[in-house]
């Protein structure tokens, strides 16, 4: 006899119907674009109340980096495929190690793609990943939108015994803060438009999240200057391009000199900058950066301490 598979009813406000929308199957086209838009615009409200949370893991990462440890991502689902895609995206745009920030996907790469059956339930597998590539003093991101996912969970479990930093973004405020979970972030998205179809409003709070997260972490560790992103890696013409139109921005002087000082910097963007705000030569420039462990502003500070 067939063991039928075991059902899970899920308490959370993503799962129940949203009176607004019963009757969008009746809708035109531009109603029902209008109506799932309506129920988007409520999504940064409810990000903007979990931020002093987000504001604490965000500590927990930077520390975690600058002591030589990583960050590791755990979700399923539409969460975990959001955790994978702002990983990937990070190394391109602050030019990162690819091993600072790791995603776990449940169900592995083949669930990107497509839905592995039961991937999710399965916590073993969760914290099997982690007792195999979390050190002490990493910090664990899970990400969930129903607050409850085994695979998830099971990983939080594991990283915490294993002596790194846990934190969870939840789609439910109703679930319980699991135990040894450091930050809880629990983000009240209401009922979707279609109900319990959290990759709406809840995948939207997800990466909303994760991009606040990764983005303030790296700010944190110097890998912007102001708001440009000088730690990028010019990968292709495009970006090849926007490195001279950041050294422009940023220092007011032309195409041709910012060009010579980049290729006199070795395609370094931030030796480059910092050579021509301070006037010192980029073998300077590239000694402070490096005692100023990439940032650019503590590196300004230091050759004009030099200088005066």
């Amino acid at each position: 006899m067939t063991v039928p598979v075991q059902a899970v009813h899920v308490d959370s406000p993503t799962e129940t119907r949203n009176p607004r929308t019963t009757d969008i199957d009746l809708m035109s086209t531009a109603g029902i674009l209008g109506a799932i838009n309506a129920e988007d615009r409520t999504v940064p409200g409810a990000v903007a109340a979990v931020l002093p949370q987000v504001a604490r893991a965000v500590d927990y990462a930077v520390e975690a980096l600058r002591a030589g440890g990583r960050v590791h991502y755990v979700g399923a689902g539409t969460s975990g495929r959001l955790a994978t895609l702002d990983a990937a995206e990070l190394v391109p745009t602050f030019n990162v190690p690819a091993d600072w920030f790791i995603a776990h996907h449940a169900g592995g790469e083949r669930a990107l793609r497509q839905a592995v059956e039961n991937a999710e339930d399965d916590d073993e597998a969760g914290a099997a990943e982690m007792a195999a590539m979390v050190q002490p003093g990493d910090f664990v991101l899970g990400l969930t939108a129903s607050g409850r996912t085994p695979y998830v969970l099971g990983a939080l479990a594991a990283a915490s015994r294993k002596g790194a930093r846990t934190g969870l973004v939840s789609g439910n405020p109703k679930a319980a803060k699991p135990a040894g979970v450091d930050v809880l972030i629990a983000v009240d998205t209401g009922p979707e438009a279609i109900a319990g179809s959290t990759r709406m409003k809840a995948g939207t709070a997800q990466k909303m999240i994760l991009t606040s997260f990764s983005t303030a972490t790296m700010i944190k560790l110097g890998r912007t200057y102001s708001n440009l992103m000088v730690s990028m890696r010019a990968t292709n013409a495009k970006l090849r391009g926007r490195t001279i139109r950041i050294l422009q921005e940023a220092t007011g002087m032309t195409m041709a000199d910012c060009s010579d000082a980049l290729t006199e910097a070795g395609g370094d963007l931030k030796v480059a900058l910092v050579h021509l705000l301070s006037g010192v030569d980029v073998q300077t420039a590239a000694k402070a950066l490096h005692t100023a462990e990439g940032h650019v502003r503590k590196a300004l500070d230091l050759v004009r301490v030099r200088a005066s």
